[in-house]
């Protein structure tokens, strides 16, 4: 698929992985590109087909409304996290902490539920897990088990949907603005975090974005899941 003239639903396309994704839509003469979020102000990414809407995607009135008044569209891209991520062994982590890790989930599947609806017939979804899924670490169990069930989620619709394809995509350790550390400590946690990778190092938020934007322009893959994890999973 061509992303020239295409019209374009990111959420979680104000920062991080979802920002980058939005800058390479933008030079590659994308339509237009609605970039969705609760702050839409924390970006102070400028473009002519950048548009900026706040929306909660867990509020499902706002999300039907919002896809009713945009009508047909070609892609959906949802980078979000959800906002909140249990950390920790399972036998110590409080259990209202690890529900509410799975509103990465519940955003995932509202806004595919009701994107559906206008997508068009040779349009495609992105969704995004992460390399706990298949690969988990001590104290990620949350993490693991919410990316499990996006890319069981991804896989089980792909059929269910078609032509529309859906793939995913699972990132390892990347370098975003989630995590808030500065300067030395920044640079330590992230050298500790990846010392076993076979790529030793942090990922940037646009080495994912170009696995995205293969999974859309590439029309052969669907209910698939796309490693960029540094040798995460083969370390």
């Amino acid at each position: 698929m061509d992303i020239k003239g295409k019209k374009i639903v990111l959420f979680g396309g104000t920062s991080g992985i979802g920002l980058s994704c939005a800058k390479t839509m933008a030079e590659k003469n994308a339509q237009v590109i609605y970039s969705i979020s609760r702050n839409p102000e924390k970006s102070d990414f400028k473009k002519d087909n950048i548009v900026y809407k706040k929306i909660d995607v867990l509020n499902e009135v706002d999300l039907k409304s919002f896809f009713d008044e945009l009508g047909s569209y070609d892609i959906l891209i949802n980078t979000a996290t959800g906002g909140e991520r249990a950390i920790g062994p399972f036998e110590d982590m409080d259990l209202q902490g690890y529900r509410n890790s799975f509103r990465k989930l519940w955003g995932y599947t509202n806004s595919v539920r009701y994107g559906l609806k206008n997508l068009s017939k040779d349009g495609c979804i992105v969704l995004v897990s992460g390399s706990p899924a298949r690969k988990c670490k001590s104290g990620q169990i949350a993490l693991a088990s919410v990316g499990g069930a996006v890319e069981a989620f991804s896989k089980s619709l792909a059929s269910e949907i078609k032509p529309i394809r859906i793939n995913v995509v699972s990132p390892g350790v990347i370098d975003t603005p989630m995590v808030p550390l500065q300067g030395e400590e920044r640079i330590k946690l992230y050298n500790n975090m990846t010392k076993d990778n076979l790529i030793p190092r942090a990922g940037k938020p646009e080495e994912v974005a170009q696995a995205i934007i293969f999974s859309i322009e590439n029309e052969f893959i669907t209910g698939t899941t796309i490693d960029v994890d540094g040798g995460w999973l083969t370390s």
